[in-house]
Protein backbone atom coordinates (compact mmCIF):
# COMPACT_ATOMS: atom_id res chain seq x y z
CA UNK A 1 0.00 0.00 0.00
CA UNK A 2 1.40 3.59 -0.92
CA UNK A 3 2.69 5.50 2.06
CA UNK A 4 0.62 8.60 2.76
CA UNK A 5 1.10 11.89 1.12
CA UNK A 6 3.49 14.43 3.01
CA UNK A 7 2.49 17.75 3.71
CA UNK A 8 4.38 20.94 4.68
CA UNK A 9 1.99 23.62 6.07
CA UNK A 10 3.01 26.81 6.96
CA UNK A 11 1.25 29.20 9.32
CA UNK A 12 1.45 32.23 7.46
CA UNK A 13 1.70 35.50 9.12
CA UNK A 14 1.80 34.83 13.02
CA UNK A 15 -0.43 38.49 13.72
CA UNK A 16 -3.39 36.72 11.88
CA UNK A 17 -5.62 33.57 11.67
CA UNK A 18 -3.92 31.33 9.82
CA UNK A 19 -2.12 29.50 13.11
CA UNK A 20 -5.99 29.35 14.43
CA UNK A 21 -7.15 27.92 11.37
CA UNK A 22 -4.81 25.60 10.55
CA UNK A 23 -4.63 24.16 14.26
CA UNK A 24 -8.81 24.11 13.64
CA UNK A 25 -8.15 22.24 9.96
CA UNK A 26 -5.94 19.87 11.54
CA UNK A 27 -8.57 19.09 14.39
CA UNK A 28 -9.96 16.32 12.19
CA UNK A 29 -7.83 13.53 10.97
CA UNK A 30 -6.35 13.80 7.33
CA UNK A 31 -4.62 11.19 5.26
CA UNK A 32 -1.31 12.48 5.38
CA UNK A 33 2.19 13.23 7.42
CA UNK A 34 2.02 16.86 8.50
CA UNK A 35 4.93 19.04 9.03
CA UNK A 36 4.63 21.78 10.71
CA UNK A 37 6.72 24.91 9.34
CA UNK A 38 6.59 27.96 11.69
CA UNK A 39 6.16 28.40 15.25
CA UNK A 40 2.79 28.24 16.96
CA UNK A 41 3.99 29.42 20.08
CA UNK A 42 3.70 32.85 18.74
CA UNK A 43 -0.18 32.33 17.75
CA UNK A 44 -3.06 34.16 16.50
CA UNK A 45 -2.83 37.77 17.49
CA UNK A 46 0.50 37.49 18.02
CA UNK A 47 2.07 41.09 18.61
CA UNK A 48 5.36 40.69 16.70
CA UNK A 49 5.80 44.05 14.45
CA UNK A 50 4.98 43.86 11.32
CA UNK A 51 8.83 43.50 9.70
CA UNK A 52 9.14 40.55 12.13
CA UNK A 53 5.92 39.40 11.00
CA UNK A 54 7.12 39.31 7.60
CA UNK A 55 10.04 37.99 8.41
CA UNK A 56 8.69 34.72 10.21
CA UNK A 57 6.05 34.35 7.31
CA UNK A 58 8.92 34.55 4.66
CA UNK A 59 11.14 32.34 6.17
CA UNK A 60 8.71 29.45 6.18
CA UNK A 61 7.65 29.70 2.58
CA UNK A 62 11.25 29.49 1.93
CA UNK A 63 12.04 26.34 3.53
CA UNK A 64 8.78 24.55 3.01
CA UNK A 65 9.46 25.29 -0.59
CA UNK A 66 13.12 23.58 0.08
CA UNK A 67 11.82 20.26 1.20
CA UNK A 68 9.76 20.30 -1.67
CA UNK A 69 12.59 20.77 -3.97
CA UNK A 70 14.57 18.28 -2.00
CA UNK A 71 11.75 15.80 -2.53
CA UNK A 72 11.16 15.57 1.51
CA UNK A 73 7.61 16.25 1.05
CA UNK A 74 5.48 16.19 -1.73
CA UNK A 75 3.33 19.26 -1.20
CA UNK A 76 3.09 22.26 0.71
CA UNK A 77 0.08 24.29 1.70
CA UNK A 78 0.77 27.76 2.63
CA UNK A 79 -1.20 29.76 5.00
CA UNK A 80 -2.30 33.94 4.60
CA UNK A 81 0.33 36.22 4.58
CA UNK A 82 0.27 40.10 4.84
CA UNK A 83 1.52 41.15 1.89
CA UNK A 84 2.56 44.64 3.26
CA UNK A 85 4.67 42.57 5.80
CA UNK A 86 6.22 40.44 3.49
CA UNK A 87 7.30 43.78 1.51
CA UNK A 88 8.40 45.03 4.61
CA UNK A 89 10.46 42.17 5.01
CA UNK A 90 12.08 42.38 1.74
CA UNK A 91 10.05 39.90 0.15
CA UNK A 92 9.12 42.38 -2.91
CA UNK A 93 6.94 39.98 -4.96
CA UNK A 94 3.23 40.95 -5.65
CA UNK A 95 1.90 37.59 -3.70
CA UNK A 96 3.13 34.17 -2.84
CA UNK A 97 2.78 32.82 -6.52
CA UNK A 98 5.78 34.86 -7.62
CA UNK A 99 7.45 34.31 -4.55
CA UNK A 100 7.65 30.32 -5.23
CA UNK A 101 7.78 30.75 -8.88
CA UNK A 102 11.25 32.43 -7.88
CA UNK A 103 12.26 30.09 -5.43
CA UNK A 104 11.93 27.47 -7.98
CA UNK A 105 14.02 28.80 -10.76
CA UNK A 106 11.89 31.86 -11.92
CA UNK A 107 9.58 28.84 -13.54
CA UNK A 108 6.56 30.26 -15.56
CA UNK A 109 3.49 29.75 -13.22
CA UNK A 110 -0.19 30.81 -13.01
CA UNK A 111 -2.76 31.15 -10.25
CA UNK A 112 -5.76 28.90 -9.69
CA UNK A 113 -8.66 29.38 -7.64
CA UNK A 114 -10.84 25.93 -7.65
CA UNK A 115 -14.11 25.22 -5.56
CA UNK A 116 -16.37 22.68 -6.51
CA UNK A 117 -16.38 21.82 -10.61
CA UNK A 118 -15.30 25.49 -10.98
CA UNK A 119 -11.43 26.41 -11.44
CA UNK A 120 -10.70 29.84 -12.54
CA UNK A 121 -7.09 30.43 -13.59
CA UNK A 122 -5.84 34.15 -13.42
CA UNK A 123 -4.33 35.58 -16.69
CA UNK A 124 -3.15 38.32 -14.81
CA UNK A 125 -3.40 38.97 -10.90
CA UNK A 126 -2.71 41.90 -8.48
CA UNK A 127 -2.83 44.10 -11.22
CA UNK A 128 -4.80 48.05 -11.45
CA UNK A 129 -7.65 47.65 -13.39
CA UNK A 130 -6.79 50.80 -15.56
CA UNK A 131 -3.50 48.11 -16.85
CA UNK A 132 -5.18 45.58 -17.14
CA UNK A 133 -5.92 45.75 -20.85
CA UNK A 134 -2.56 45.90 -21.92
CA UNK A 135 -1.40 43.34 -19.68
CA UNK A 136 -3.15 40.92 -21.61
CA UNK A 137 -2.01 39.55 -24.30
CA UNK A 138 -2.33 36.47 -27.05
CA UNK A 139 1.16 35.15 -25.62
CA UNK A 140 0.32 35.53 -21.72
CA UNK A 141 -3.16 33.42 -22.43
CA UNK A 142 -1.73 30.88 -24.29
CA UNK A 143 0.95 30.76 -21.54
CA UNK A 144 -1.50 30.93 -19.05
CA UNK A 145 -3.57 27.76 -20.82
CA UNK A 146 -1.06 25.29 -21.14
CA UNK A 147 0.65 25.74 -17.86
CA UNK A 148 -3.40 24.86 -17.28
CA UNK A 149 -3.60 21.74 -19.49
CA UNK A 150 -0.45 20.16 -18.29
CA UNK A 151 -1.77 20.80 -14.31
CA UNK A 152 -4.83 19.10 -15.44
CA UNK A 153 -3.34 16.21 -16.87
CA UNK A 154 -0.35 15.51 -14.56
CA UNK A 155 -2.40 16.66 -11.17
CA UNK A 156 -5.96 16.11 -12.05
CA UNK A 157 -5.78 13.09 -14.16
CA UNK A 158 -7.81 14.81 -17.13
CA UNK A 159 -6.74 13.17 -19.84
CA UNK A 160 -8.35 15.83 -22.55
CA UNK A 161 -8.54 19.13 -20.82
CA UNK A 162 -11.31 21.20 -21.93
CA UNK A 163 -10.62 25.06 -21.38
CA UNK A 164 -12.51 28.16 -22.06
CA UNK A 165 -11.17 31.64 -22.20
CA UNK A 166 -13.60 34.09 -20.11
CA UNK A 167 -14.13 37.61 -22.31
CA UNK A 168 -12.63 40.62 -21.16
CA UNK A 169 -15.20 43.15 -22.62
CA UNK A 170 -19.16 43.19 -21.72
CA UNK A 171 -20.72 41.04 -24.10
CA UNK A 172 -17.30 39.73 -25.28
CA UNK A 173 -17.33 43.25 -26.85
CA UNK A 174 -20.21 42.53 -28.96
CA UNK A 175 -18.61 42.60 -32.33
CA UNK A 176 -16.41 45.57 -31.24
CA UNK A 177 -18.81 48.06 -30.32
CA UNK A 178 -17.64 47.54 -26.36
CA UNK A 179 -13.66 47.27 -27.00
CA UNK A 180 -11.79 44.76 -29.94
CA UNK A 181 -9.09 42.92 -27.20
CA UNK A 182 -11.72 40.20 -27.49
CA UNK A 183 -11.47 39.39 -31.20
CA UNK A 184 -7.86 40.46 -31.86
CA UNK A 185 -6.35 39.39 -28.34
CA UNK A 186 -8.29 36.68 -26.45
CA UNK A 187 -10.24 34.73 -30.04
CA UNK A 188 -6.42 33.75 -31.05
CA UNK A 189 -5.28 32.74 -27.68
CA UNK A 190 -8.21 30.31 -27.68
CA UNK A 191 -8.00 29.35 -30.93
CA UNK A 192 -4.13 28.15 -30.03
CA UNK A 193 -5.61 26.29 -27.43
CA UNK A 194 -8.22 24.52 -28.50
CA UNK A 195 -10.29 26.36 -25.92
CA UNK A 196 -13.61 27.84 -26.50
CA UNK A 197 -14.31 31.47 -26.25
CA UNK A 198 -13.56 33.84 -25.35
CA UNK A 199 -17.20 33.83 -23.67
CA UNK A 200 -19.19 36.60 -21.71
CA UNK A 201 -18.50 36.89 -18.26
CA UNK A 202 -21.57 36.31 -17.05
CA UNK A 203 -22.38 32.78 -19.00
CA UNK A 204 -19.16 31.58 -19.10
CA UNK A 205 -18.97 30.38 -15.29
CA UNK A 206 -22.36 29.13 -15.59
CA UNK A 207 -21.32 26.52 -17.95
CA UNK A 208 -18.08 25.57 -16.23
CA UNK A 209 -20.45 25.05 -12.87
CA UNK A 210 -22.72 22.61 -15.46
CA UNK A 211 -19.44 20.62 -16.23
CA UNK A 212 -18.79 21.87 -19.36
CA UNK A 213 -15.56 23.33 -18.75
CA UNK A 214 -12.09 21.84 -16.62
CA UNK A 215 -10.99 25.21 -16.46
CA UNK A 216 -11.91 29.11 -17.21
CA UNK A 217 -9.44 31.25 -18.02
CA UNK A 218 -10.01 34.78 -16.75
CA UNK A 219 -8.60 37.82 -17.72
CA UNK A 220 -8.13 39.49 -14.80
CA UNK A 221 -8.27 39.17 -10.77
CA UNK A 222 -11.40 40.07 -9.81
CA UNK A 223 -13.63 38.70 -12.13
CA UNK A 224 -12.40 35.82 -11.40
CA UNK A 225 -12.00 35.57 -7.52
CA UNK A 226 -15.48 36.86 -7.55
CA UNK A 227 -16.60 33.78 -9.68
CA UNK A 228 -14.68 31.34 -6.89
CA UNK A 229 -16.09 33.39 -3.90
CA UNK A 230 -19.64 33.52 -5.25
CA UNK A 231 -19.95 29.70 -6.01
CA UNK A 232 -18.27 28.39 -2.91
CA UNK A 233 -16.98 31.19 -0.23
CA UNK A 234 -15.06 29.60 2.72
CA UNK A 235 -14.06 26.38 0.64
CA UNK A 236 -12.02 28.02 -2.19
CA UNK A 237 -8.30 26.84 -2.73
CA UNK A 238 -5.60 28.48 -4.21
CA UNK A 239 -3.13 26.41 -6.39
CA UNK A 240 -0.01 27.48 -8.03
CA UNK A 241 0.35 25.69 -11.38
CA UNK A 242 3.54 25.38 -13.09
CA UNK A 243 5.72 24.53 -9.80
CA UNK A 244 7.77 21.50 -9.82
CA UNK A 245 5.88 20.96 -6.73
CA UNK A 246 1.52 20.90 -5.87
CA UNK A 247 1.30 23.88 -3.54
CA UNK A 248 -1.84 25.31 -2.35
CA UNK A 249 -3.59 27.57 0.30
CA UNK A 250 -6.97 29.41 1.77
CA UNK A 251 -8.71 31.59 -0.51
CA UNK A 252 -8.63 34.31 2.17
CA UNK A 253 -6.15 37.05 3.76
CA UNK A 254 -4.95 37.27 7.64
CA UNK A 255 -7.99 38.70 8.51
CA UNK A 256 -6.08 40.65 10.96
CA UNK A 257 -9.21 42.15 12.84
CA UNK A 258 -10.57 38.90 14.30
CA UNK A 259 -7.38 37.30 14.73
CA UNK A 260 -7.25 35.61 18.13
CA UNK A 261 -11.04 35.50 19.42
CA UNK A 262 -10.85 31.70 17.52
CA UNK A 263 -14.07 32.97 15.56
CA UNK A 264 -12.35 32.33 12.02
CA UNK A 265 -13.74 29.68 9.66
CA UNK A 266 -11.25 26.82 8.55
CA UNK A 267 -13.20 25.99 6.14
CA UNK A 268 -11.33 27.26 3.21
CA UNK A 269 -7.98 25.71 5.37
CA UNK A 270 -9.35 22.20 5.39
CA UNK A 271 -10.25 22.25 1.73
CA UNK A 272 -6.59 23.49 0.49
CA UNK A 273 -5.06 20.65 2.87
CA UNK A 274 -7.56 17.81 0.94
CA UNK A 275 -6.85 18.70 -2.45
CA UNK A 276 -3.17 18.63 -1.48
CA UNK A 277 -3.32 15.19 -0.57
CA UNK A 278 -5.34 14.59 -3.45
CA UNK A 279 -3.48 15.97 -5.95
CA UNK A 280 0.00 14.17 -4.18
CA UNK A 281 -1.53 10.96 -3.98
CA UNK A 282 -2.76 10.95 -8.03
CA UNK A 283 0.68 12.41 -9.05
CA UNK A 284 2.51 9.57 -7.31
Amino acid sequence: MASRPRLAVTLGDPRGIGPEVVTKALAQPLDAEIRIVGSREQGAGSKLSELDAGRVAGQAIEEAARLALRGEVDAIVTGPVHKQALHAAGYRYPGVTEFLSHLAGDVPVAMMLATGKLRVVLVTTHLPLRDVAAAVTTERVVQAGRITADALRDWWGIAAPRLAVCALNPHAGEGGLFGDEDERVLRPAALALGAAGPLPADTVFVKALRGDFDAVLTPYHDVGMTAVKVAGFGSGVNVTLGLPFIRTAPDHGTALDIAGKGTADAGSMRAALELAAQLARRRR
